[in-house]
């Protein structure tokens, strides 16, 4: 309450929850919550909403972010601890790293770092409807409507962000759904072929990393078992085991660093749509902040 405009608009209070989440929230931009040093929930709460929540859909990190929030205020827990009890430990995912906001709230819309297998692990659990090893972990009701349209984003049938978006998932073309991050991070659901495609990758193309799931591996999926090609596999064994990524050398801090604290570099007009980068390079805390116009 005390974040709250001392006459807040309408439009403010009309939001809802299943708003936020379906990021249907009203505002025209997403707010910049990184543009603010603190108080992200008073930003939020303070920022523009021109529409009427629930009728306009605009991706919003800032949205989840409140989700975040909210979940905090409620349980007392940050939604990191929250969900390692309720999820992270029934599917064996390691207690994950995400980030916090200065307020110390998990960021919720981004900053999460999970494996691959995790990633997969996740969408396996929506496959399954939320049974994990004969264990209900979420509920069917829930999987069932988070990965159904629940509102239109656009209407190109051969856009993979125009086929709607249900509750913090995406729905694609043939019938799919996914989860997704900046710069290629996927999670994939075919229910079809009952399949789960993770992807982590560092890309400006996405649009591209999907178009080669359904051009090469939608067409390959079969209702039948494959026979298993064992040359193939053992040779992929064999070159995964030889792959490697050297050691950084080279002392661990630049004097440059303490230069570049607090200081905004502004990014002349570019195609991934960067505007800005920020660095935050003291103690053990290292940030590097982009700011996108997405």
């Amino acid at each position: 309450p005390d974040d709250t405009p001392a006459d807040p608009s309408w439009q403010l209070k009309a939001m809802r929850i299943r708003d936020l989440i379906t990021m249907t929230t009203g505002h025209r931009k997403e707010p910049r919550l990184f543009n603010a040093k603190s108080h992200w929930v008073r930003a939020f709460l303070h920022s523009e909403v021109e529409f009427k929540p629930g009728t306009h859909f605009q991706y919003n990190s800032a949205a989840t972010y409140m989700l975040s929030a909210i979940l905090q205020s409620v349980t007392e827990e940050r939604i990191v601890d929250y969900l390692d009890k309720r999820l992270f430990q029934p599917l064996e995912i390691k207690k994950p790293d995400w980030d916090l906001s200065p307020e110390g709230v998990n960021t919720g819309g981004w900053g999460l770092r999970i494996t691959t297998e995790d990633i997969a692990k996740l969408g396996q659990l929506y496959l399954q409807k939320g049974v994990w090893k004969g264990k209900r972990i979420l509920s069917e009701v829930w999987v069932q409507e988070a990965t159904s349209k629940q509102t239109s984003n656009g209407s190109d049938p051969d856009n993979d962000w125009d086929q709607g978006y249900g509750f913090q998932f995406w729905r694609c073309r043939n019938n799919c759904y996914r989860g997704d991050g900046a710069f290629g991070q996927f999670c994939i659901v075919i229910p079809e072929h009952e399949a789960v495609v993770a992807i982590t990758s560092g890309t400006n193309d996405m649009g591209g990393v999907m178009e080669a799931v359904w051009d090469i591996l939608l067409p390959s999926m079969r209702p039948d078992p494959i026979k298993p090609d064992t040359a193939n596999i053992r040779s992929l064994a064999i070159k995964l085991k030889e792959m490697s990524l050297p050691a950084v050398e080279g002392n661990p801090r630049s004097p440059v660093s303490e230069e570049l604290f607090q200081r905004i570099f502004k990014v002349s007009e570019n195609e991934a749509g960067v505007n800005s980068v920020s660095f935050e390079l003291h103690g053990d805390d290292h940030r590097i902040t982009v700011e996108m116009d997405h």
